[in-house]
């Protein structure tokens, strides 16, 4: 419970940057707790899409750039803020001649390409609410989402691009609406002639019911505040995916100001977040963080490494980037490849760095800042979720400085109240991992799970009442950084000590000749559980006994002899889901010969195929 004094500066805090915003109708209420859910700035009314796009368009930005675009092929375009601003209304009002309204659901599956992030805002500026399912996902994925969502309109691309080769994108709808009921019109984006087959009376090339009139206008409407926004599913450890709904205003006020204090994105600012638009990254960190900013962004399609390591690096040399934001997981890719391959682009243009998606190893943030950032950039290590909004733990650079620890997300963000607590929702002393929950409302915080607040419940707001449970562990040092252990069912007990995987991947990785690893725990009569790693060797080091021998010892000697692990596989890729996080209850079924379970979320586009290779493989540690 929030004293009186307290939930006044609370209340003060998020006023003061609610006010921020260009509301139609301004609000006089801040918030309103209703565990499990708040509702944020009520009584006002915006529209998101004016806040990112007229804003600017109407005004001294409108011959801005606002989004540049390039893909593997080296094939570029770029909008200022005025042509963004006509897409925009151009989708919108073929949209609208389609009946979409306030309160439908729109889903997009599109590529990495600039109409994407109109439909968006252009789904939005009539009321409705969007649902992005990213590009990679199967029919079934898609499917699934479709039917949870009761959409009625998706919109889509014929093909997109990845590594080389035309995905057929189309097609994957054509497939998962082989057995949908509520969609009656597809909208799609045509690349290329002749890649796709058409259902006469549902679908539609965008072209050609678009207005050609570049001054069509379709008027952003005012909207309550709590109007959804969008839906945008998690995979879940367990279950089936859970549709994360979030509302307007209050999602909007914190993305800027979580922004505001930490990459402080300005107008000279040329910023590229590498994530895909279908995670709430790509939908905070692409859409409606920078765009309500003003700033001007670089969008790629395509792989990180094609067609050669260097690609992105050269990207920044080209855009003179000043601002990037990746993930650990392409990172590493990069560090496996060697820094010769940075060290070829001049980078002097980058300002600031950032990681996101999972914890970032230690030896990984010192290469970032050491060969990336050339030991001059700080590193916003932000931890956050789908359900969150935006960033909740990270170093707000740009209110005060921040000492830097490698690994740390360091201090929450103002009106941010973490805690680590144990399982009987006790805090915990500093340096004792434990659970993190967060124990005030902040504006991003999601409001529901589509269509089962039950659920919503019970996954976040059970274990600790009146709190929220984020599923994950951390530990606080002695000065108070956080330090963020990964998911609280990625935390094993082997024989009465609990320990993260992070950890154990961390040791790992701080050997030379390792480029990544996977940590599980598998059955152990004595112990309970055994320490198993999967590791991914550097190109050109050598795979035998003694590296194996000597990845047991560095993690023995960094954590202590009771997680000396059973065995070290030596593997070529590690099974990740296409958000990169690792899927290591498939690791574990390998390894214990068990049912693999649901791989629909499996990264590679075989994923059938690979996981019968894996659960059919052999495995041996080493040569033995």
């Amino acid at each position: 419970m929030m004293t009186k004094t307290t939930q006044s500066s609370h209340e003060d805090l998020w006023r003061g940057q609610g006010q921020l915003l260009p509301w139609f109708k301004p609000f006089t209420k801040v918030f309103d707790w209703q565990e499990p859910v708040a509702s944020w700035f009520s009584d006002g009314q915006i529209n998101a899409s004016y806040a990112c796009v007229d804003v600017h368009a109407l005004g001294d930005r409108k011959n801005k750039i606002a989004l540049y675009w390039e893909d593997e092929k080296g094939n570029s375009t770029s909008w200022t803020y005025l042509k963004l601003y006509q897409e925009v209304n151009r989708i919108a009002d073929v949209l609208q001649r389609f009946g979409v309204k306030q309160g439908d659901v729109v889903v997009i599956y599109m590529p990495m390409v600039l109409e994407s992030i109109a439909t968006m805002l252009a789904v939005v500026r009539l009321g409705a609410a969007h649902s992005v399912v990213f590009s990679g996902f199967s029919s079934q994925a898609l499917r699934d989402r479709i039917d949870d969502t009761g959409a009625k309109l998706v919109v889509t691309a014929d093909i997109g691009l990845r590594r080389g080769k035309n995905i057929k994108l189309k097609e994957i709808v054509d497939v998962a609406l082989e057995t949908c009921t509520t969609v009656n019109s597809v909208l799609v984006l045509q690349r290329q002639e002749g890649l796709c087959s058409m259902v006469s009376g549902r679908d539609h090339f965008l072209h050609e019911v678009v207005a050609q009139d570049e001054h069509v206008y379709v008027q952003p409407l005012p909207f309550p505040s709590t109007n959804p926004l969008f839906i945008l599913y998690t995979s879940g450890t367990t279950g089936k995916p859970k549709g994360i709904v979030h509302s307007t205003g209050g999602y909007l006020t914190y993305v800027r100001s979580a922004f505001s204090w930490t990459f402080g994105l300005n107008n000279e600012s040329i910023y590229w977040c590498t994530a895909d638009l279908g995670w709430i990254t790509g939908h905070s960190c692409v859409v409606y963080g920078p765009l309500q900013f003003g700033a001007t962004q670089f969008i790629y399609e395509g792989a990180p490494d094609f067609p050669y390591p260097s690609r992105w690096w050269e990207l920044i040399e080209k855009y003179k980037i000043t601002a990037f934001y990746t993930s650990p997981t392409a990172l590493r890719l990069f560090m496996r490849f060697g820094q010769e391959w940075v060290e070829r682009h001049d980078l002097s243009s980058l300002k600031i760095l950032g990681s996101v998606g999972e914890v970032i190893n230690p030896d990984v943030w010192t290469w970032y800042h050491s060969v990336v950032g050339q030991s001059r950039c700080p590193i916003v290590d932000t931890w956050w979720q789908t359900e969150t909004g935006c960033f909740m733990i990270a170093p707000a650079v740009q209110l005060k400085h921040v000492l830097l620890k490698p690994g740390s997300a360091t201090f929450p963000l103002p009106g941010i109240e973490p805690e680590v607590v144990d399982a009987a929702g006790q805090p915990v002393p500093h340096g004792t991992k434990g659970f993190l929950v967060i124990k005030k409302p902040w504006p991003g915080m999601s409001i529901g799970i589509f269509g089962d607040q039950e659920r919503f419940k019970q996954v976040y707001w059970s274990k600790f009442p009146g709190w929220y449970y984020t599923g994950d562990y951390a530990v606080r040092d002695a000065e108070g950084y956080f330090w963020l252990l990964g998911r609280a069912d990625e935390v094993l007990n082997v024989a009465g000590h609990r320990i993260g995987t992070a950890e154990i991947e961390s040791a790992a990785v701080s050997v030379a000749e390792i480029a990544e690893a996977a940590a599980i725990g598998v059955h152990d009569e004595v112990k309970g559980e055994a320490v198993v790693i999967f590791a991914i060797v550097r190109q050109g080091m050598i795979v035998d006994e003694a590296l194996r021998a000597k990845v047991v010892h560095v993690v023995r000697s960094q954590i202590g002899s009771f997680v000396t692990p059973r065995g070290v596989y030596f593997v070529e890729k590690l099974p990740k889901t296409r958000s990169g996080k690792i899927m290591r209850r498939l690791l574990k079924a390998v390894v214990e010969d068990s049912k693999i379970g649901d791989i629909s979320t499996l990264e590679d586009e075989a994923s059938m195929e690979y996981a019968r290779r894996l659960m059919s493989l052999k495995l041996r540690c080493c040569n033995d």
